[in-house]
């Protein structure tokens, strides 16, 4: 039986809450909805009537249709080009208290309503492991469509064209010294439907863009090599965003970078200060306040991959974490950020991922997804969860992260004017943080010593070593709005199975005072 995608929500969403008044919001969804939507919710009434039939007290459907290009070139040559396409739904379940979930790769009526009975079956099995009972939130139902704002589609644009501009990128580090020269081009194209049994239909379109040139310069005298990657990070964005950065400009100057870190002088260890650029400063930001901020860690759901955090849910508005200068601020809605959406993975819409994580130093909000904020006596969760693919679960994520500027107009060079003794850190590289997100080692791309508010030679072999409260609290300058800059990644892991999830971390440089410095040289 076909009916229309307003006549079955109305319905469905009746049939599990017992009738009442209107349910679907106003629609600011097209009223001529494409074959796929048209099939999106088809699927949804086959799924989520199953589930009802089966026991379950709420149900939501993920459809998700993803692609992906990815054009890597070496020196004057494509290396490869990689081009994947998935789709297919996940039906998620709560019976008595207990998830469930099943997913299927195949888009037909009768495999969303298997999948829907086998949800439901999970879950009923999962109910002797449940230590307690789920209480999901009352959730605004809402039929929506959006999707990221792009001036053009990278999967529209010619191969040759993005293969020709990569190789480009390659010639112009080659001119500029560069011993070797490796870059890439990463595209996603995600569309994801989003269906619940209260009522919701919700339609989001998303694009991702990745650049990245890596430029490596050698010395065959000391067999020594040095390694400097672009700083353009990946963006929520068309291809517009490869278009709009000035790549020869970036080419030379990493390729020159490259070669001065083989001439480097060795980093004196010590205590000393740090004068951090927002290009090194997210990932920091991202393990230490992102990570630690996380509700499933705090309750011991989220150990087994990167462990869980020291912070408890007594800290919530009392911890100290930093100094009164470090405010963090959580959105969903920040231009290009990678976690930007209308709504996440719940259906909760993304108003309510506008909270402060830390406000004047102060803990203020842990990350939620649904179901956990009865946990801490909150009456709802706000917007943080999301899901790799549609045969993985929603579990709680970061949306965009950011640090926020000072009401002050600081640049980075008023920052180090202050450092009679320090190092400056630009770009990220490797780090390593314990199984509570407490002590930390960072690394960086680029190290340059400060000599009484000025800065001095480059340096090598530069790492930095800290805890996550005194660290933050050792903070006392933070860079001004003009010095805003969006970084982030496209993979961060956590979960069992392992999931991956884009986010964003808008930063400002900021400086730390008295800081363990190490020099990881050999024989250092």
């Amino acid at each position: 039986m076909s009916i229309s995608r307003r006549r079955f929500l109305q319905s469905l969403a009746a049939s599990f809450l017992g009738g009442g008044g209107p349910l679907v919001t106003a629609a600011s969804a097209s009223e001529a909805p494409s074959s796929r939507r048209a099939d999106a919710a088809r699927l949804a009434e086959a799924a989520l009537s199953a589930a009802r039939s089966a026991g379950a007290g709420y149900a939501d459907l993920r459809i998700l249709f993803s692609e992906s290009e990815m054009i890597s070139a070496r020196e004057e040559r494509i290396e490869n080009v990689e081009v994947s396409t998935s789709s297919g739904l996940g039906v998620r379940v709560l019976v008595n208290g207990v998830w469930g979930f099943s997913s299927a790769s195949v888009l037909d009526p009768a495999h969303a309503s298997d999948c829907a009975r086998s949800a439901v079956e999970i879950a009923k099995a999962n109910r002797a492991l449940a230590t307690q009972p789920i209480e999901i939130e009352r959730i605004e139902p809402k039929v929506d469509r959006w999707q990221v704002p792009i001036e053009q589609d990278p999967f529209a644009v010619p191969l040759d064209r993005k293969a020709g501009q990569l190789l480009a990128i390659n010639a112009e580090a080659m001119k500029a010294g560069a011993s070797f020269a490796h870059s890439f081009f990463l595209f996603v194209r995600q569309e994801k439907f989003f269906a619940s049994s209260i009522g919701s239909f919700l339609e989001q379109l998303f694009f991702r863009t990745y650049p990245r040139l890596t430029v490596t310069a050698t010395d065959p005298a000391s067999g020594r090599f040095a390694n400097r990657s672009s700083f353009f990070p990946p963006r929520a964005a068309g291809y517009e965003y490869i278009r709009s950065q000035d790549w020869k400009r970036e080419a030379h100057q990493a390729a020159e970078d490259a070669q001065r870190k083989l001439k480097a002088k060795p980093v004196a260890a010590g205590r000393m200060d740090l004068v951090l650029h927002p290009t090194h400063l997210w990932l920091t930001l991202h393990e230490t306040v992102g990570h630690s901020t996380e509700l499933d860690r705090a309750f011991g759901y989220e150990a087994g991959f990167a462990g869980t955090t020291f912070i408890t849910p007594a800290d919530r508005g009392r911890l100290a974490f930093a100094s009164e200068l470090v405010t963090v601020m959580a959105d969903r809605d920040q231009p290009g950020g990678l976690a930007t959406a209308a709504y996440d993975d719940d259906g909760m819409p993304a108003r309510y991922a506008r909270f402060p994580i830390l406000s004047h130093g102060r803990f203020e909000n842990f990350q939620m997804a649904i179901g956990q904020s009865r946990w801490i006596g909150l009456p709802h969760s706000n917007a943080c969860a999301f899901a790799e693919g549609h045969a993985y679960f929603p579990i709680q994520r970061m949306p965009n992260i950011s640090l926020q500027p000072s009401e002050q107009d600081i640049s980075i060079e008023e920052l180090i004017s202050g450092v009679d003794e320090g190092v400056y850190i630009m770009g990220d590289g490797s780090w390593s943080i314990d199984q509570q997100r407490r002590n930390f080692q960072f690394g960086g791309q680029l190290f340059y010593e400060i000599r009484k508010g000025k800065l001095g030679e480059m340096l090598r072999d530069v790492a930095y070593q800290g805890t996550t409260v005194p660290f933050w609290k050792a903070c006392d300058g933070i860079g001004g709005a003009k010095e805003y800059w969006l970084g982030g990644t496209l993979s961060c892991g956590k979960g069992q199975p392992v999931q991956s999830a884009p986010v964003s971390h808008g930063v400002v440089p900021a400086r730390f005072r008295g800081i363990t410095v190490l020099n990881t040289g050999r024989g250092a």
